[in-house]
C-alpha cells in the first residue's frame, strides 16, 4: 500500500468519524431542543392544573376561615355544598374530584412524553421534578387528623392514567375537559369508581373542614412552589400568590 493510499484512508477515517460526532451532537441538540418544547408546552398546561387545584384548596380553606368568623358570610363548603341547591352541591363535588385528576393527569402526560429520567442537567427541570415529587408526597401522606383527598401513590398514578385523553399521541396529549370527565363519571364504571373516594371526600370536607386545613394547606404551599418554577416571572398568573399565602399562613 503506497503512502497516498494511506493518506487518503487516514482522512476517509477522519471524515467520517467527524461526520459521526456531528450528527450524534445533532440528534441530541434536537432531542433536547424537543424536551424542552414539550417542557414549554406541557408545563404551561401543568401550571394552570396546579393553579386550579390550590385556588379549590384556597376556596375551601379560606370559606372554613369565613363560617369561623361572626357575620352571615358563607364559605364554599358551606353555602355551595351544605346550603347549596341540589346543582351547587353536585358541582362542588364533581369539580373538586376534576382539579384534582386533571393535575394528575398532566403529571402523568409528563411522565410519559418528557421522561424525566432524561432531562438532562437543567435545573429548573430537576425543581420540576422536585416540586412534582414533593405534591406527591403531601397527597400520599397519612395524618393522625385527617386523610381526606389521600390518596397513595399509584392510586395517583391510576387516576392520572384515566384522566389522559385517549385520543392524543406523543407531544399532542391532552387531558379530559370538564364536560368529557363530567361524562365519564356518570357512563364510564371504571372511572367511575376510582373517583368515588375523592367524591365521598369533599361530602366529609363539607361536614368538618376543620380537622383537614393543615393538610390541605401544606398541598396547596406544594402547588405554589411547583407554580413559582414553572412560571417563575408571574407571567401566567401575577395576581394570585400573595393572597392565596396569606390565606395559608393564617391558617397555620
Amino acid at each position: 500500500m503506497d503512502a497516498l493510499t494511506v493518506v487518503s484512508a487516514i482522512v476517509s477515517l477522519a471524515g467520517a468519524a467527524t461526520a459521526a460526532t456531528l450528527g450524534y451532537w445533532t440528534q441530541r441538540r434536537l432531542r433536547l431542543m424537543d424536551q424542552r418544547n414539550l417542557m414549554e408546552t406541557y408545563g404551561a398546561s401543568l401550571a394552570w392544573a396546579a393553579y386550579d387545584l390550590q385556588s379549590r384548596l384556597y376556596n375551601i380553606v379560606h370559606g372554613h376561615e369565613v363560617d369561623r368568623s361572626p357575620g352571615p358570610s358563607r364559605g364554599l363548603m358551606t353555602a355551595f355544598h351544605l346550603h347549596g341547591t341540589p346543582e351547587e352541591r353536585d358541582y362542588v363535588r364533581r369539580s373538586t374530584a376534576f382539579v384534582i385528576g386533571e393535575y394528575l393527569g398532566w403529571v402523568e402526560i409528563l411522565r410519559r412524553d418528557v421522561q424525566f429520567l432524561d432531562l438532562g442537567r437543567s435545573r429548573a427541570n430537576q425543581r420540576v421534578m422536585e416540586e412534582i415529587s414533593s405534591i406527591g408526597t403531601a397527597l400520599n401522606r397519612t395524618s393522625a387528623d385527617s386523610n381526606v383527598l389521600r390518596l397513595w401513590r399509584v392510586e395517583q398514578r391510576a387516576i392520572g392514567e384515566l384522566m389522559v385523553h385517549a385520543d392524543g399521541e406523543p407531544g399532542r396529549r391532552r387531558c379530559l375537559g370538564y364536560a368529557e370527565f363530567c361524562e365519564k363519571l356518570e357512563g364510564d364504571e371504571v372511572v367511575g369508581r376510582w373517583f368515588a373516594p375523592l367524591i365521598a371526600d369533599v361530602d366529609r370536607l363539607a361536614e368538618d373542614t376543620g380537622p383537614a386545613v393543615p393538610r390541605l394547606v401544606e398541598l396547596q404551599q406544594r402547588l405554589l412552589a411547583l407554580i413559582e418554577v414553572l412560571d417563575p416571572k408571574a407571567e401566567r398568573f401575577p395576581h394570585f400568590r400573595e393572597p392565596a399565602r396569606a390565606s395559608a399562613r393564617s391558617a397555620d
